[in-house]
């Protein structure tokens, strides 16, 4: 019931805290461009955005430096991070009492049902090194033990920017705000009407990530850092994530996606400097929010996001 759980609170939630005196915009986006994560600076008007990319999973072997994130959020006057989960107790003891309906395919039905051939055959492959039986298992649930517990791409990990940012929030007395929430009930009700056939397209591309291996890992890692934002983009592993529940979820991801639009649109209202951690893909994605915010005539500096051959660095 790990993952059951997992999928249900894999939201974030940053709590708020207390207010801190303005400072220079230049000198904030200076020091947090020192971290290593990529970050994109928007202004209208007196109201600063920068967005900072995130991704989960950095590898320790491809380490960053969050000593510049942490002293830009110390002089921040308020950061938005993730998305509000509200999930009660009943919430999950309906996940778990319907757990079969989410962790198994329908009675009688196998992967070979929904599958390609060649799909079939790859996961075959996988179920052979490592001694799993996927054939009877629900989509979402084998792709998460593809990425989680095979690839094991969320262990050995370094901090997260979010997780930075946070603590750096948290010490400093600085307003913290999720961008939006979601209900428990929308939570396991979108997990649980979903038909097989929607979560196939994640194990198709959890396998490609496993496939992938660790090198895959490593570069991904080693491209955020160096702020090769398409390449990061690009990375098996990130289209996994991309492509998987949440973000992937046409219902579920169309809102999360809404929430963060609306939530920056408002803060480039607000005087002052507003940080905000948001998932890199949702950012960077073709008509991503920096696309939005590109087509709405507003200036980005920051690295370049887009896909096109010979994208250099922006400053």
């Amino acid at each position: 019931m790990r993952i059951v759980i997992a999928l249900a609170l894999g939201l974030v939630l940053a709590a708020p805290a207390m207010a801190q005196e303005p400072d220079t915009v230049e000198e904030i986006v200076v020091v947090a461009r020192r971290s290593g994560a990529p970050l994109w600076e928007v202004t209208r008007g007196d109201s600063t955005v920068l967005l900072v990319g995130e991704i989960r999973g950095v590898p320790e072997a491809t380490p960053w430096r969050p000593a510049g994130l942490e002293a830009a959020t110390e002089r921040a006057q308020r950061v938005m991070i993730g998305v509000r989960a509200r999930v009660s107790a009943a919430d999950i003891l309906r996940l778990l009492w319907r757990s079969r309906t989410l962790t198994r395919l329908p009675d009688g039905r196998t992967s070979a049902d929904y599958l390609t051939p060649e799909q079939e055959a790859r996961l075959a492959a996988l179920e052979a090194r490592y001694r799993q039986d996927y054939s009877r298992q629900s989509f979402l649930i084998s792709g998460s033990d593809l990425l989680g517990d095979r690839l094991r791409f969320d262990r050995d990990t370094t901090d997260d920017a979010g997780d930075v940012v946070r603590r750096a929030a948290r010490k400093a007395d600085i307003p913290a705000r999720p961008v939006g929430e979601v209900r428990g009930d929308e939570i396991v009700e979108n997990l649980l009407s979903a038909p097989p056939e929607r979560h196939a397209p994640c194990l198709d591309a959890a396998m490609a990530a496993t496939e992938a291996g660790r090198e895959g890992l490593i570069a991904r890692g080693d491209a955020w850092t160096h702020f090769d934002v398409p390449a990061v983009m690009a990375s098996p592993l990130e289209a996994a994530l991309a492509i998987c529940w949440p973000w992937g979820d046409p219902e579920m991801g169309v809102a999360l996606r809404a929430q963060w639009v609306q939530a920056i649109d408002q803060a480039l209202t607000e005087p002052g400097v507003t940080m905000a951690v948001a998932p890199l893909r949702i950012l960077a994605e073709p008509g991503g929010v920096l696309d939005q915010i590109e087509a709405s005539g507003l200036s980005i500096e920051g690295p370049e996001w887009k896909t096109a051959p010979g994208a250099a660095i922006r400053h």
